[in-house]
């Protein structure tokens, strides 16, 4: 479990434990330990933190985030970058994971509305935080990019860090979307509908 998740896990089984003492003497209070019991497996659940096999074939490009790819753009002349762009459901890992090993060299926030994650206006209307890696064959943006429900962005890097290909920078908490903008040299090898895993998945390759 990241370490974000600690206060969403242990308050509510703390209550759920009053509630456990306070059920021996009014009864109706065990409920209420059942229902906070749930509220605290469930925040364990969504704030797991599971371990991942990260390819090292070099020229790749890897999935930033768990979810369903809902745009799957190669670049063209009206588009010069291509794009992946993953929804992340309360149920997905919400983790994010660096898409290709480089240097940070821009981190850039914008504070915008909570519009459906998978609306497209999402991308350019909503809260968002965007991540430039600078890596030895590409440079590419990782953008988190807050939904509905999900109201905090979270980065745990700094820009002039480097990360490594696979590493995790930071996560979208309840529901969100994460976009990776790739140079038009590389193959977007992914397709709309797809379900990826963070720091697993292979959603580009720089073309030969």
């Amino acid at each position: 479990m990241v370490r974000d998740g600690i206060p969403f896990v242990v308050v509510p089984a703390v209550f759920a434990f009053i509630c456990l003492v306070l059920g021996f003497w009014v009864i109706w209070f065990w409920a209420v330990t059942v229902l906070l019991v749930l509220i605290a497996a469930f925040m364990a659940y969504f704030f797991r933190n599971p371990r991942r096999s990260i390819p090292l074939e070099p020229g790749i490009v890897l999935a930033a985030a768990d979810g369903k790819v809902t745009i799957a753009r190669q670049a063209s002349a009206d588009s010069p970058e291509s794009l992946v762009s993953i929804f992340l459901s309360p149920l997905d890992v919400h983790i994010n994971r660096a898409p290709i090993e480089g240097q940070i060299v821009d981190i850039s926030y914008k504070k915008g509305k909570f519009v459906m994650a998978t609306n497209n206006k999402s991308r350019l209307l909503n809260e968002q935080n965007s991540l430039t890696i600078q890596g030895a064959e590409l440079t590419i943006r990782c953008v988190q990019i807050a939904g509905v429900l999900a109201r905090r962005i979270v980065c745990w890097k700094r820009r002039g860090e480097r990360v490594k290909c696979g590493e995790q920078f930071g996560m979208i908490k309840f529901g969100s979307r994460t976009d990776v903008l790739m140079p038009s040299n590389v193959e977007v090898t992914v397709h709309e509908g797809m379900h990826v895993r963070g720091g697993e998945t292979i959603i580009g390759r720089i073309k030969s």
